[in-house]
């Protein structure tokens, strides 16, 4: 099934040749959608409506390369030879994918970016998911303006997290898999696992404080950043953490990675 659908700002695409424009191309690959848009770099915005098209049953390397393909002719118009970027669920290094979560094992030890270059017939920039949505708070959201060490986390699933310091990315940080009191830290703080217990947020909020807690022991951050969905209730649990580090609710929401995705495409492009 394929949607197309306008940004959180409500502003509808303009049909303006990507060459007149700060503008690229982010594409946010996840275990049920892969969804597109244009971005503009300089407004921290979609340039366009988003498109989504459902992640295939079987999400191999080459139908997920396929859906790609269609959101990329979608855009083509617009995007000219601007740069397009690309996120996946996985920990990416020099291009291979080393793991990957709800999405097809056989992205494993995968060369990922090279595949997608392949299939498009043009370069890529293919990131961590958790790290495109940092990035994307960093530069325009929640810790927009913060010359320190910045964690994002992306309480979910599984806990993402991206390290930014001093605006560079520190790449594939998993911090959701830190072992706390014996435990996967996703394992027992991740937003579904309040679900699938029936937590009620008094019940949850000690294992963010845990989890929270040894993430600013570990690292000392100037900011830490809470994405996922479960951001929109922030009021529920923020205001009970007892921490020393400021820690504040993501403001992309579910447009993070696709607007990291472009600025890190631009970034590593050279465009």
């Amino acid at each position: 099934m394929t949607q197309a659908n306008t940004s959180a700002t409500g502003r509808r695409a303009t049909n303006v040749c990507a060459m007149t424009r700060n503008v690229a191309l982010g594409i946010d690959i996840g275990g049920s959608g892969i969804k597109g848009a244009l971005v503009d770099l300089d407004a921290g915005d979609f340039a366009s409506d988003r498109l989504r098209i459902e992640t295939p049953q079987e999400s191999t390397p080459a139908n997920v390369a396929a859906v790609v393909g269609e959101i990329v002719t979608n855009f083509a118009d617009e995007l000219g030879d601007g740069p397009i970027g690309l996120t996946i669920p996985a920990i990416v290094q020099h291009g291979v994918t080393l793991s990957a979560a709800n999405i097809h094992p056989s992205w494993v030890n995968c060369p990922a970016q090279q595949i997608f270059a392949d299939a498009l017939g043009r370069d890529v920039v293919l990131v961590n998911d958790a790290d495109a949505a940092g990035v994307a708070e960093v530069k325009f959201g929640a810790a927009g303006g913060n010359p320190g060490l910045v964690i994002v986390t992306t309480l979910g699933t599984g806990i993402g997290s991206a390290i930014i310091y001093r605006g560079v990315l520190v790449p594939n940080s998993e911090l959701g898999h830190l072992e706390i009191d014996g435990y996967d830290a996703e394992k027992r703080a991740a937003a579904s696992i309040r679900t699938k217990e029936g937590l009620s947020w008094d019940e949850y909020v000690p294992r963010l404080q845990r989890y929270y807690e040894t993430v600013e022991f570990l690292f000392s951050p100037d900011l830490l950043v809470v994405g996922g969905g479960v951001s929109k209730k922030a009021d529920k649990f923020l205001p009970k953490l007892k921490l020393r580090t400021p820690i504040v609710p993501a403001e992309l929401q579910n447009r993070a990675g696709i607007i990291g995705a472009a600025v890190l495409a631009v970034d590593e492009s050279g465009h």
